[in-house]
Order: C-alpha cells, then sequence, then structure tokens
C-alpha cells in the first residue's frame, strides 16, 4: 500500500504545484490514483490557506477527494490545526462529512480522547508516532492500540545519511504495535532513504508533496502523481531484492 500525502504544510512558494483548494487537492489525488496510490491523505486549509479542523472546511475537501480519488480519504487532525485540545474535540465531534480514516499523532495532548472518539464516529484512526516523542510508549499504554487502523510511524530525521538507522529506532520502539500494520515513511532528505528500507522490510509506504518536493534524482517533482510513480518504483524494486 502506498499512500499519497498531497499538501502537508507546503504552500506554492515552496516551488512547486501544491494543491491547497478542494479542486485542486481533487485533481492531484485523482492523478494520483492513477499512478498507483491507494489512498489519499490531505491537510484541508481555508481561502487563506491556513489548516485548518472546522467542518466547512474539511467537508468540502472530503466530498471533493471522494468523488474524484474513489480510494480511501484521510485527513490531519495535527495539534497546529487547532492547538488546544477540547477545541480540537468540538471541531471533529462537529464534521457532518466524515473522512474514512483521520491521523492522530499520539505525543500531542489529547490524542486518546480525539482517537476515541473518531472511533466512535466510524472513522478509522492512524496513530502517529513520531521519532524523537514519547509517541511510541503513549501508543504501547494506550488501551485504544488494538482498535487503530494502523500505526503511521513518522521519521522526523532529516539526514538522508543518518534517517534509515532512525527508521530502525523507532521500529524498535514501536514494537509490536498492538498487532496493527505499520506504514513507514520520512520527510524531506529522509523521505526515500525511509521509503526504500519500508520496501525492504515489506512495509506500507506514503509520498507526496507533504514529505518531500524532490524526485529520488534530486529533481524538483512537479506533481503528486509523478512523486508516486517513482515512490513505487523504488519501494517494488527493494522489495523485489
Amino acid at each position: 500500500m502506498v499512500q499519497v500525502c498531497l499538501n502537508g504544510s507546503r504552500a506554492a512558494a515552496d516551488g512547486a504545484q501544491v494543491p491547497l483548494t478542494p479542486e485542486e487537492l481533487a485533481r492531484s489525488a485523482a492523478e494520483a490514483v492513477a499512478a498507483g496510490a491507494t489512498e489519499v491523505h490531505a491537510h484541508p486549509r481555508t481561502p487563506c490557506g491556513r489548516e485548518s479542523l472546522s467542518a466547512r472546511v474539511v467537508g468540502p475537501v472530503v466530498e471533493a477527494l471522494r468523488e474524484r480519488a474513489g480510494v480511501p480519504v484521510g485527513v490531519t487532525t495535527g495539534a497546529w490545526a487547532e492547538p488546544d485540545p477540547a477545541a480540537r474535540l468540538e471541531r471533529v465531534r462537529s464534521w457532518s462529512v466524515l473522512p474514512d480514516f483521520a491521523s492522530v499523532n499520539w505525543h500531542e495532548p489529547g490524542a486518546d480522547q480525539l482517537a476515541r472518539l473518531l472511533l466512535a464516529r466510524g472513522v478509522g484512526v492512524e496513530a502517529g508516532i513520531w521519532s524523537g516523542t514519547e509517541g511510541a510508549a503513549r501508543f504501547a499504554a494506550s488501551p485504544l492500540g488494538p482498535r487503530v487502523l494502523r500505526v503511521l510511524a513518522e521519521v522526523t530525521d532529516t539526514d538522508p545519511s543518518t534517517a534509515e538507522a532512525s527508521a530502525h529506532a523507532l521500529l524498535a520502539e514501536i514494537g509490536p504495535a498492538h498487532g496493527r500494520p505499520v506504514l513507514l515513511h520520512g520527510e524531506d532528505g529522509g523521505t526515500w532513504p525511509v521509503l526504500r528500507l519500508a520496501g525492504r522490510l515489506g512495509l506500507a509506504t506514503r509520498i507526496g508533496l507533504e514529505d518531500t518536493l524532490l524526485l529520488p534524482d534530486g529533481q524538483r517533482a512537479p506533481c503528486n502523481a509523478q512523486l508516486v510513480t517513482a515512490g513505487l518504483a523504488e519501494h517494488g524494486a527493494q522489495r523485489d531484492q
């Protein structure tokens, strides 16, 4: 499984065709799925470009992606979009159009409560476990661990020479992951080394403009679809070795 992460915190100023509006996200997602992506992850934005968990922002994005992409659709619930845990719960409780899954970062305050609410509403939970945080330990102790959709192992080490070692360390911290599947990915300079490791280990991964602006050869990626094409090739080559 290769998920496409469409935009994240990127903006047009990053020098790539970063999709921001529902229409842009839907078009980019459809192209990425045509290239082989099997799931879509997005960060909904207000018209002024700010990330938001508001129902008025999340709903149109989910609807547009679901209509055009035809694969499971997920969104972030990151604290940067709504720092107050209680307010974050209210935002998610107000959603009238539900995504198929949502990422919950386990090192953030209120993660268990947010995950419980999402599960109660029938939304799958990706347990985001970041390297360099207490996320793995908190997830290991969570009674909700066996109920999550998967573990999203996020390697925050962006040094290409050390990211793979950091990924091994993170996977060791996560351990049996309550028996749930693991999706392993890196970011920026660590993206491609970690994706290749995921291929060798037979783990799911993700790729897209949220994680990197560069193709494996260092060229600028013009769109998410080309990153997916390259990601599938790199992942598959490692898996077939």
